[in-house]
């Protein structure tokens, strides 16, 4: 789909939502229980959807909370639930909604001491750390829709092993939270805000004083501090913007908070590709603003050595440099791979390589020149959590720039997607060895090869996207691919033989992997190739055909 004529441009009066109205319709619009569109239903991160829409609501939200108290009762887990929230203007009614039916069933609560925001990474932390204490166990919820547009509201579950929770959970989930919704919320134990905040069982918690005088333990910030490291620090209006300022006092590092404001519009945010505001940090356009500051010419030097960005949970990364601009995702964690698994001297030594299947190959020809064995999942982060936990994996991503890894003695340090640690890796490998993250990137394809890689989306039914969801190998008859034999044709990851809702063809030098949208009428297309940009057209084109084929058949 072609880019919007205004992407990368600032935000007018005429792209800004309505907040008292959104808010409004949080509260005043009920669902429709037998309309798909307006029920409970758990993506890869969660319930999400916009109040407008009648996709998020106070319904769901009671819905949910009473949901996730039945799932604590029925699965014996009696410690505290940690609930975190992002910037969102529908983040605050829904925190406020989960407090009263949290209170309600009598759950020991923990919200933040400063009353703020919570990105998702330091939930993730302050469970794992709760429950390595021997105690009974914890569990979490973030109130966040990710990075997703202002309109947007979004609910997830971090069961006690501090990751995004399964399919099997999230499924029970969104069937008794949808029974609620069904029943008019007959049976949701609920009290009014005031007393749940002022009950026996709700506490407070210092997520950011915890998370911050931590990452010591995961990233070398002397490195960072002894290199000299100009960091600039966008929050995007998220929840991280607290802790970069936190980071930069307590561990003395030379770093500027480049936009500090918070607006629940996102006013100063750059169009998105599609000319929505979106605050995705690994795209060029919404990243438009920071990228500028970073341009290098004879007469200008940049503003800082490394520049970052976090969505609106801080769970993403967006890397910058003066010599390279915003990196693709991909090539951010192709290096940060091959930096870790060099540098981390006290990283268990058969650890390791975590990756979905629709990644770049650069990772697989990395972990094959490390020597460490690859493990390739579908999409979603939760398939990483088991491994990062147990520490039989170093370092999981994802091609949507998600990214989580050991702490520097081998140990685990969150179990989801941490956007602030891996910005500071970043600052953390130039401070090491005095090269950007891009120029390391350029060593790596000097050695491997130059892959293009890209996403396109195809239309496709409801109907057409469930027979895709659900192909067998054998109904692909293409023997070959872009001038190249298949190898393989996979509709399971080769990591853990878990189904990857799609299909992914692959031969010597190239690759598509084809999904349905959960959202949108579309399917999608990633196609990577070694031999440059007219091979990759190529697959891409043939991509078409393959999965026209099958979905005819």
């Amino acid at each position: 789909m072609p880019d919007h004529p205004r992407a990368g441009q600032p935000a007018t009066a005429a792209d800004l939502v309505d907040i008292a109205k959104l808010v409004t319709a949080y509260f005043t619009r009920h669902p429709e229980p037998q309309n798909p569109a307006q029920q409970v239903s758990f993506g890869t991160s969660g319930h999400r959807g916009s109040a407008f829409d009648t996709a998020f609501n106070e319904t769901h939200i009671a819905a949910t909370s009473q949901a996730i108290c039945d799932y604590r009762s029925d699965n014996g887990i009696q410690g505290p639930l940690f609930l975190g929230k992002d910037t969102h203007a529908l983040s605050e009614p829904a925190w406020a909604t989960a407090v009263e039916v949290f209170a309600g069933n009598g759950v020991t609560l923990l919200i933040d001491s400063a009353d703020r925001y919570t990105p998702t990474p330091a939930v993730s932390r302050a469970i794992l750390a709760h429950n390595a204490t021997g105690q009974h166990r914890a569990d979490g919820v973030v109130v966040t829709p990710s990075h997703n547009p202002p309109q947007d509201g979004g609910f997830k579950y971090n069961p006690p092993d501090g990751g995004p929770a399964g399919s099997e959970i999230t499924s029970w989930i969104q069937r008794t939270a949808n029974g609620y919704v069904e029943s008019g919320l007959k049976g949701v134990r609920r009290i009014p805000l005031g007393s749940a905040l002022a009950a026996d069982t709700t506490d407070t918690y210092d997520f950011l004083g915890h998370y911050v005088d931590d990452l010591p333990a995961v990233v070398d910030l002397d490195a960072i501090r002894a290199g000299g490291v100009r960091i600039g620090a966008d929050p995007l209006g998220g929840a991280s913007v607290d802790y970069w300022e936190a980071i930069a006092e307590r561990h003395r590092l030379d770093l500027t908070v480049v936009n500090p404001l918070v607006d629940p519009t996102w006013r100063f945010m750059t169009l998105d590709w599609d000319g929505k505001i979106r605050m995705d940090c690994s795209s060029p356009s919404a990243m438009a603003s920071l990228i500028g500051r970073m341009r290098r010419d004879a007469a200008q030097e940049a503003d800082f050595d490394i520049a970052t960005g976090n969505d609106a949970d801080a769970d993403r990364h967006g890397i910058v440099t003066a010599d390279g601009g915003l990196m693709n995702p991909n090539h951010v964690l192709a290096v940060a791979i091959d930096y870790l698994f060099t540098h981390r001297d006290h990283w268990p030594v058969d650890a390791a390589i975590g990756k979905t299947l629709v990644s770049s190959s650069m990772i697989n020809r990395v972990a094959a020149s490390l020597g460490r064995p690859l493990v390739e999942v579908p999409v979603g982060f939760k398939w990483f959590v088991p491994g990062l936990l147990d520490a039989t994996i170093g370092f999981g991503g994802e091609e949507s720039a998600g990214a989580s890894f050991l702490r520097r003695d081998g140990r685990v340090w969150s179990t989801d997607k941490d956007g602030i640690s891996t910005c500071l890796l970043a600052a953390e490998i130039m401070g090491t060895t005095g090269k950007t993250p891009s120029e390391h990137y350029r060593k790596l394809t000097a050695r491997h090869g130059e892959p293009a890689y890209a996403r396109i989306d195809a239309p496709a039914t409801r109907e057409q996207k469930a027979v895709l969801a659900q192909l067998s190998p054998e109904q692909v008859s293409a023997t070959e691919l872009a001038g190249e034999p298949i190898s393989a044709k996979l509709t399971r990851a080769p990591g853990n033989d878990a189904p990857i809702g799609g299909l992914k063809v692959l031969t010597e030098s190239g690759w598509f992997a084809a999904r349905p949208s959960g959202t949108e009428d579309v399917y999608k297309i990633y196609a990577e190739s070694f031999r440059g940009r007219e091979h990759l057209n190529r697959i891409q084109e043939e991509a078409r055909a393959v999965v026209d084929e099958a979905l005819a058949s």
